[in-house]
């Protein structure tokens, strides 16, 4: 799986450890120049600054020795130039230090706090989504998780993918909303589907098992504000025969088919209703089938794969992506796909995003790991 709690860009570590050393740079800059300036220039009246920049990065007994020693450059710059207020300023590094420590240790204990809920998120995550081998038989997966909440390991978005009597079964979909009240949205749909898919022989009979348990968790667990809760799936079917795929399309984006260098989108020919409301608008299923031969590669994403934007607003052409990447196994096109979503946004993605690689291989490849 291939997993990112929260997009970023590559890291710098040169810069990160300069940042780190600022308040000591600020320090030595602004003792340099109050000894090299006269001083009615006062230079020195700024170093109060420097620990109350220390406690935004720093523990608290740093933070203290740092102003501990702004509060003895002070006391030499006194005794260079005997006419610079030493007192009033040392009062105000005395003060700033006190300021300091004590805002230094709130932030300690905002990151255990925060660090202690993205526990609680990554066991909701095993839970959702769990661990998958890489290959059922002939068939190859790989998936990408990326969550748009800076402070949640998991968002709305969920996929599975179970080996069954009737073939290998995938879904992917995605809860209106995003973060963690989302997730028990989620659970309810993947537990259904973990069960439904190994018991039903008709992914029609799998798709009205998963709107009954996410119209009960809706009604155990209203959503907050007058929006519905409901959620976008697609269950994707490959027999054991191979040579074709059996999807069922409730209201999410189509997948993408990339067929000895032909790419297709696979739509429906009729949608199926969302979840949670088929009790409105009928439960009226459609499985459409398409061929499905070794070697052909199928990408399954959510919405916020497609609707990714720049900073000029346009979204992700991800057909035109799609069709510029080079014959690949699913883990390097969901890398490349990572990576450039990434670049693309410039980091800062606006919803969850979930993907699936699927590449099916010669009958008898194999069988799971």
């Amino acid at each position: 799986m291939i997993e990112s709690a929260r997009p970023r860009l590559p890291r710098r570590y040169g810069r990160g450890r300069l940042v780190r050393l600022s308040p000591v740079i600020l320090t030595i800059v602004i003792a340099s120049l109050a000894y090299a300036t006269p001083p009615e220039m006062a230079f020195s009246r700024l170093l109060p600054a420097a620990p109350a920049l220390a406690a935004s990065m720093w523990p608290v007994l740093p933070t203290v020795l740092l102003g501990t020693v702004c509060l003895l450059l002070m006391i030499g710059l006194s005794l260079v130039f005997p006419d610079l207020g030493t007192w009033w300023t040392a009062a105000g590094i005395i003060a700033v230090t006190v300021a300091a420590a004590y805002g230094s240790h709130v932030r300690l204990q905002r990151e255990r706090t925060l660090f202690q809920v993205r526990l609680v998120a990554d066991a909701a995550q095993q839970v959702v989504l769990s661990p998958m081998p890489r290959r059922f038989r002939n068939v190859e997966i790989e998936s990408l998780y990326l969550a748009a909440a800076a402070e949640a390991r998991i968002g709305g978005d969920f996929y599975e993918v179970v080996d069954t009597p009737f073939g290998v079964r995938l879904l992917i979909g995605d809860v209106r909303g995003k973060g963690l009240p989302a997730v028990g949205a989620a659970a309810a749909i993947v537990n259904a589907f973990r069960e439904a898919a190994y018991g039903e022989p008709d992914m029609v009979d799998v798709a009205r098992r998963l709107d009954a348990s996410s119209t009960r968790y809706n009604a155990a667990f209203p959503p907050e504000g007058p929006m519905e809760r409901f959620a976008t799936a697609l269950l994707v079917e490959i027999p054991r025969e191979g040579r074709r795929i059996d999807i069922l399309n409730c209201g999410h984006p189509p997948p993408l088919l990339m067929n000895r260098q032909e790419l297709r989108l696979l739509e429906p020919a009729t949608p199926s209703p969302l979840l949670s409301l088929a009790g409105l608008i009928g439960d009226h299923y459609t499985v459409d089938t398409f061929e499905f031969t070794p070697g052909d590669l199928l990408l399954l994403y959510t919405d916020g794969v497609a609707e990714t934007r720049a900073r000029n607003g346009e979204f992700f052409p991800l057909a035109a992506w799609m069709r510029r990447q080079p014959p690949t196994p699913p883990r390097e096109l969901l890398t490349a796909l990572h990576s450039d979503l990434l670049r693309y946004s410039r980091g800062r993605l606006d919803d969850d995003i979930a993907a699936l690689a699927v590449r099916l291989g010669d009958p008898g490849g194999g069988e799971s790991p």
